[in-house]
């Protein structure tokens, strides 16, 4: 087996978020669909950014957040996604590499520019994401590490990057290439958008290249066509070796074999519940990686993931790295 070099390599949308609250208003005025994920059009994003009030913007997208928490966690992590070689990818570039991963997919020198999300927080916490994929688009097996997955101890697919069929190809060959090193594969669902939009590839993915799946309540639901909870888990217990399934305020449900570990949220005031999904991710796949049980795995991605829905933004704003060691 190839030396372990990272615990963690995350493959996905190679985004700059920009952040920014509003009122319900704002969403009535640009006829968006509260807690949904747009994908817009240059021209959209060029309007929607004009009319945001004062934002923070950071280097960001699903897997990326993930990535940049696990680091901060003390997890050994890398990551693949493309940016064009523009202003925002190297902003992209500085900010993921500063958190502590690893960061060695090349910039595209031609194509659309950077990509960037911009996402709106109004009063109830519910973020609405307007997405222009740009360069991410263009991502495909050409941009795969292969050596790095194959060094990972999870490879860790961005179920918000599974649209063009290029990108369905590096999951595929990257997952393959994780599996012949005797590595494990996890994936996001990311969105239900992304699950409706996809349904049959999705359920392929998940049956025959994942060994680790990570969905919230509506994610599950949409992948397995049904209403009830306890159905869709007991489906995703049939396909997968391990499910880590949010359920917002009601904490987590963990599937593994014949056993259900049910974790409780940590106590904390919502105020934006952009990457509470990603900061879960991470903080389960840092225990994960370092042997801890299952219980503890959903416990600190429960504490990770109430840090960040505590405040603006899709990153800690306090240290974490004694976290791992606590639980």
């Amino acid at each position: 087996m190839t030396a372990t070099r990272f615990d963690i390599l995350g493959i996905g949308n190679a985004i700059v978020d920009v952040v920014a609250p509003v009122p319900d208003a704002f969403l009535e005025r640009h006829a968006m669909a509260k807690g949904a994920m747009t994908l817009i059009d240059t021209a959209t994003a060029d309007r929607l950014y004009a009319d945001m009030p004062p934002a923070q913007e950071s280097s960001g997208g699903s897997a990326a957040n993930t990535c940049a928490v696990a680091a901060g966690l003390g997890a050994r992590v890398a990551y693949l996604g493309l940016v064009a070689d523009d202003q925002l990818g190297r902003v992209f570039r500085h900010d993921i590499t500063a958190a502590g991963v690893t960061y060695p997919t090349a910039p595209a020198t031609a194509g659309a520019p950077t990509a960037r999300c911009l996402i709106m927080v109004t009063p109830d916490g519910q973020r609405s994401m307007n997405t222009y994929l740009g360069a991410c688009v263009d991502f495909s097996p050409d941009q795969l590490d292969l050596d790095a997955v194959r060094a990972a101890s999870v490879t860790y697919l961005e179920g918000y990057l599974f649209d063009p069929p290029a990108a369905q190809a590096a999951f595929r060959a990257a997952a393959a290439a994780a599996h012949e090193a005797g590595r494990q594969v996890a994936l996001s669902l990311s969105d239900a958008f992304c699950v409706h939009r996809h349904h049959a590839a999705f359920r392929d993915l998940v049956a025959g290249h994942v060994d680790i799946l990570f969905a919230n309540e509506d994610e599950i639901l949409a992948l397995y066509g049904v209403s009830d909870f306890d159905t869709a888990a007991t489906q995703a217990r049939q396909d997968v070796a391990l499910a880590a399934l949010t359920r917002s305020s009601r904490g987590s449900t963990i599937v593994h074999g014949q056993d259900t570990i049910q974790v409780a949220a940590e106590p904390t005031t919502l105020v934006d519940s952009t990457g509470a999904g990603d900061a879960y991710a991470a903080g389960f796949l840092a225990a994960l990686t370092t042997g801890r049980p299952l219980a503890q795995c959903g416990r600190l991605g429960s504490i990770a993931a109430a840090e960040v829905i505590s405040h603006y933004g899709a990153r800690p704003l306090r240290d974490l790295s004694r976290e791992l060691a606590a639980v």
